[in-house]
């Protein structure tokens, strides 16, 4: 149902560019989910990474998809509002009421037996409230119990040393499952697994006793015989194929036979019996109707093999002298042994045959699968009460958390109020005189990079670490001051949600404005840095040319008389005095330059003066101005949290006021004095005095010459431009 055709009145606050729904009273959990979706500020959020009680978020996440989603916030308010009398005492947080709970409904009266149960195992009969800690404590006491509802028995807490021997079967060989106190045991399905497979495997050993004559025509030799025939029967068909192509036509016999230059390929090698290509080769020498040899010229690779199978099944089935086997021989040999390998391919229970069928007899007639049974659903008996002490902590943990996920969830109302830090607050950052409060985790600094960068706000990304090897990366975003000290390997400190404190170090850095301020300085700063690295280039380049100098005069130093007498003679070098004149003629033109700027400029009023100035002052800086204001106006919280998973669903912007409460600059407490006395002061620059000695007179001069004081000099004072006569007047004065 939409919020347009929902009965219930709901309020909203205005935060972030956009209308936030206010959770204030129960009947506001109760319609929640009437609310339209496109109002919800997020729509999911991961489970990990986050400020919160990562058990409550589990619950919250019923498919176990590692996140939250809006219908499952949805589905546990409409869980939680039924099993309280008023729902708005969700709205408190805190510890759970046992009072509170809703006694009308099965499924509340069972919640609030198991509260009172877990109140009087923990010595506290007459409390009316439950903690989430008094739920966690009493429901791990109850799993640790040997019969704690989940239908597993733990093989360890089977007493009967018999019984335990044969639980410890049934793991061996199927399978344990985890109960829920962490222990292996059985439960219903891996006893019935092995008891039915030790059935069936006892029933087809049986049958094969009854059959002994049949299926075992050598007795206890018949698996070796059969193991030996398997190893050989793809090789021995393929002989009497062969056979039977040459018989076919005698030209196919050399191909058979394989073609020379196969030979000679492995003849260029170091040969081994077993060598691969060898046992790929025809198992003897092919001919029309030429019976298999096993004795001699069989193929080295297959000769232990055939000796093995000579020995293990044609002596005792056809004879020890012989000495070649026929096909037909071969078909009455693989015939004499298949009753054998038939009831081996019927075989069943073959998960327990290492058991041995001794040993599954005298399980199986002990009795101990009815034991186990019996174990198992005397545990499994005890389910509901498990399933009441889950629900007490989850009611519990619902009455703790879930409105405070709300506000940080339905509207970011924790974010924007500051009363509570918002659940993908980590922490604060301290570092180069400023605090930030904006820090969240992140796991893939570059992948976080790529979409947070359109958040139009200046993130510092940051290593920490502590003693011990704990790491993790935060980024920060600095909302006010500046960043011309903000660089890649600046050390800071910070503070997590549980106070400890960890060791930061930028490694990245997203710039952006952070303030209009800074924008208003950031020209000259950069026409200061150029200067400085022109500066720095022109010293380089220097010293550079002062080196190749005097290395010059290092291996000329032999000739010095010469070129002392070649200076004497050429007292004056023609190309310096032409460089001189060039120098002092741009010298020149620029204070001619600056004096016809600067009479143009004496010759305004002061107050023309003072706008000239801030006009240029403004132009200079308005363009980075406007552009850092843009960008400010733009600052969005939203592209920071969705690079973590998040899916914001409006807009969550930091206006300037807003950003300067995220991030405090550094001030002097309230009650603090200051001395004017600085330690070790710069010495005196005489740079700074001569400009603002220069502008002192350049304003000096100008008030003087509007007020006529330098008539003597030539200078007049600045009169205003004359009024020019209408044209008719002018017209009329003409004629006249």
């Amino acid at each position: 149902m939409s919020a347009a055709t929902s009965s219930h009145r709901w309020r909203f606050f205005r935060a972030g560019g956009a209308d936030q729904v206010s959770i204030e009273s129960g009947a506001d959990l109760v319609h929640l989910g009437e609310l339209d979706p496109k109002l919800w500020v997020a729509l999911a959020c991961p489970v990990q990474g986050l400020e919160a009680d990562e058990a409550t978020l589990r619950l919250l996440d019923a498919d176990g998809d590692g996140r939250i989603r809006a219908p499952e916030l949805v589905a546990a308010a409409r869980w939680a509002t039924q099993l309280v009398t008023d729902p708005g005492v969700l709205l408190r947080g805190g510890d759970l009421s046992v009072a509170s709970i809703n006694t009308a409904t099965e499924d509340g009266a069972r919640i609030a037996a198991a509260a009172r149960a877990v109140l009087r195992d923990l010595g506290k009969p007459d409390a009316s409230t439950l903690s989430v800690h008094d739920a966690m404590q009493t429901a791990a006491v109850f799993a640790a119990t040997p019969f704690n509802g989940d239908g597993i028995v733990p093989v360890a807490r089977i007493e009967d040393e018999a019984l335990r021997a044969v639980a410890e079967l049934v793991v061996a060989q199927v399978g344990g499952v985890t109960d829920a106190s962490g222990a292996v045991g059985v439960d219903a399905t891996t006893v019935a697994s092995f008891f039915d497979a030790a059935a069936s495997h006892v029933a087809w050993w049986a049958q094969g006793e009854s059959e002994a004559a049949t299926l075992l025509p050598l007795g206890d030799a018949t698996p070796t015989a059969v193991a030996a025939l398997r190893a050989v029967r793809a090789k021995i068909d393929d002989y009497f194929a062969r056979t039977r192509l040459a018989a076919f036509d005698a030209r196919a016999v050399a191909a058979l036979n394989r073609a020379e230059s196969e030979y000679l390929a492995i003849a260029a090698t170091d040969m081994t019996i077993t060598a691969e290509e060898v046992s790929g080769f025809p198992l003897a020498r092919i001919e029309a109707g030429r019976p298999l040899p096993l004795r001699e010229g069989v193929n080295p690779a297959w000769a232990s093999a055939i000796a093995t199978f000579h020995a293990a099944c044609v002596t005792p089935v056809l004879g020890a002298d012989v000495s070649v086997l026929s096909e037909d021989a071969w078909q009455r040999l693989q015939a004499h042994l298949a009753p054998y390998e038939a009831w081996q391919a019927d075989k069943a229970g073959a998960s327990v045959e290492a058991v041995g069928v001794a040993r599954l007899r005298e399980v199986l007639g002990s009795g101990a699968r009815a034991a186990l049974e019996a174990l198992i659903a005397q545990d499994a008996a005890r389910e509901p009460e498990m399933t009441a002490m889950a629900q007490v902590e989850r009611l519990a943990r619902y009455q703790r958390d879930l409105v405070a996920l709300l506000n940080n969830f339905l509207a970011f109302r924790d974010f924007y109020a500051r009363t509570t830090p918002a659940i993908f607050q980590a922490g604060t950052l301290v570092l180069d005189g400023r605090s930030c409060e904006l820090c969240v985790r992140v796991i893939d600094t570059a992948k976080h990079a790529a979409l947070a960068g359109l958040a139009k706000t200046y993130l510092a990304y940051c290593e920490c670490t502590r003693p011990g090897g704990e790491r993790m990366t935060i980024a920060a975003a600095f909302t006010d001051g500046d960043g011309d000290n903000l660089m890649v390997g600046r050390n800071g400190v910070f503070w997590d949600r549980a106070g400890r404190d960890w060791d930061a170090t930028i490694t990245k850095v997203i710039e952006n404005p952070i303030s209009v301020r800074q924008a208003f300085w950031a020209p000259y700063k950069k026409l200061v840095r150029l200067i400085e690295e022109q500066v720095a280039k022109r010293a380089a380049a220097g010293e550079a040319d002062a080196d190749a100098k005097l290395a010059a005069a290092a291996t000329t130093a032999a000739t010095a008389d010469d070129a002392a007498k070649t200076a004497s003679a050429k007292k004056i070098d023609v190309g310096t005095v032409a460089a001189l004149g060039v120098a002092f003629g741009a010298l020149a033109t620029a204070v001619a330059a600056l004096a016809g700027y600067l009479t143009g400029i004496f010759a305004l009023p002061f107050w023309q003066v003072c706008l000239a100035f801030a006009g240029l002052l403004l132009m200079i800086s308005a363009p980075s101005m406007l552009i850092a204001w843009l960008k400010l106006r733009q600052r969005n919280l939203g592209p920071i949290l969705d690079a973590n998973g998040w899916a914001v669903n409006a807009p969550v912007r930091m206006n300037v006021p807003f950003g300067a409460r995220l991030t405090s600059v550094a001030t002097l407490p309230p009650n603090a004095q200051s001395s004017m006395a600085v330690k070790y002061p710069e010495p005196p620059s005489l740079l700074p005095r001569l400009i603002f000695t220069g502008i002192g007179i350049a304003f000096l001069v100008s008030l003087l010459a509007h007020f006529g004081a330098l008539r003597a000099f030539g200078i007049e004072p600045t009169a205003p431009p004359p009024v020019q006569a209408p044209v008719s007047e002018q017209s009329d004065a003409a004629g006249d």
